[in-house]
């Protein structure tokens, strides 16, 4: 009987498992490949209270040393999206403090 039971949770299991996979679709192999890359530019950005205006000039110069030429325009409209897609839910990844955070934000929003 335990049997039987293990055995319908882990088809069941299974079955969530595949559900999800398919929603979420594949991971964006772009993001992937440039990981690093942005997750240590908007920590930068936000330890150094960049504006608006500043970060858009620092993500277009760092893409231009640095990313390959057919990829720097998806870099930097990646990058600005992570900016302003950027919350009190998700700056940690950044390896940002919360008094960092703040102070940005301050300065993003004025």
């Amino acid at each position: 009987m335990l049997r039987d039971v293990f055995i319908w949770a882990y088809e069941r299991s299974a079955d969530r498992y595949k559900a999800v996979r398919q929603s979420l679709g594949e991971p964006d192999a772009f993001r992937m490949r440039y990981r690093s890359e942005l997750r240590d530019m908007v920590g930068s950005i936000v330890r150094e209270g960049m504006n608006k205006k500043k970060a858009m000039t620092y993500i277009a110069e760092w893409a231009s040393k640095n990313v390959q030429k057919p990829d720097r325009d998806k870099f930097s409209e990646t990058a600005e999206g992570e900016l302003l897609g950027l919350h009190e839910g998700n700056f940690a990844r950044y390896q940002v403090r919360p008094s960092e955070f703040e102070a940005w934000q301050r300065r993003w929003n004025a």
